[in-house]
């Protein structure tokens, strides 16, 4: 099922009226609504803030992967969910050093939802505050869920994931892997199965 914003925008909403103009263009809040979720909700994002072209659109695509794979164009920071009638949608996403570093096809391995985050050795080496485990949560870097890319039967360490910073997405982030708004990378996790198909340009 394609899900649609409508269908998650609540009450927040409500706040954000109440709020003078002025205010509301100064602070630029990102969260306009929410998806009810557990142990936590997931925001959605104030889709003015963000250029048309990172924004979740259905496309004309024409390559010739099936139905239901994704594709990541790494170059461009967008994410395809390949439909029928050579149409896909297609998400902006944010791609970090890893991100860029790891091309070919893979599939998906395993689901997270509000996944745990564990930076490696060489992280901590650059950042010596970071934690050796974080829990899954808002402030997490890995988001609302996570897709762990395995090939022939091994972690490759690529995640395709949602983000605390919003405002990353269609950029290179200093880290992670692929970065998606919670939203959206709730979506997809939602429409693909363990087994799933992505390729990596």
């Amino acid at each position: 099922m394609i899900l649609t914003r409508r269908t998650f925008l609540t009450a927040s909403i409500a706040t954000l009226l109440a709020t003078p103009a002025r205010a509301q263009a100064t602070k630029r809040q990102w969260v306009i609504g929410i998806i009810p979720d557990k142990p936590f909700d997931i925001g959605l994002i104030d889709m003015n803030l963000v250029p048309l072209e990172y924004q979740r659109q259905v496309v004309p695509y024409s390559g010739t992967e099936p139905v239901g794979s994704i594709v990541i164009d790494a170059a461009k920071r967008h994410l395809y969910f390949i439909l029928q009638n050579a149409t896909a949608l297609r998400f902006g996403i944010a791609v970090g050093r890893q991100g860029a570093s790891w091309h070919g096809t893979a599939v998906v391995g395993r689901k997270a939802k509000w996944p745990s985050w564990t930076p490696t050795a060489n992280m901590r080496r650059k950042n010596t505050q970071l934690p050796i485990r974080m829990a899954g949560g808002p402030h997490n870097p890995l988001g609302a869920r996570a897709l762990y890319l395995f090939k022939d039967g091994v972690d490759t360490l690529y995640r395709i994931h949602g983000t605390n910073e919003p405002s990353s997405i269609g950029k290179s982030a200093s880290s992670g892997c692929i970065r998606m708004f919670n939203e959206n990378v709730f979506e997809l996790f939602a429409e693909v199965p363990v087994g799933t198909t992505v390729v990596v340009r």
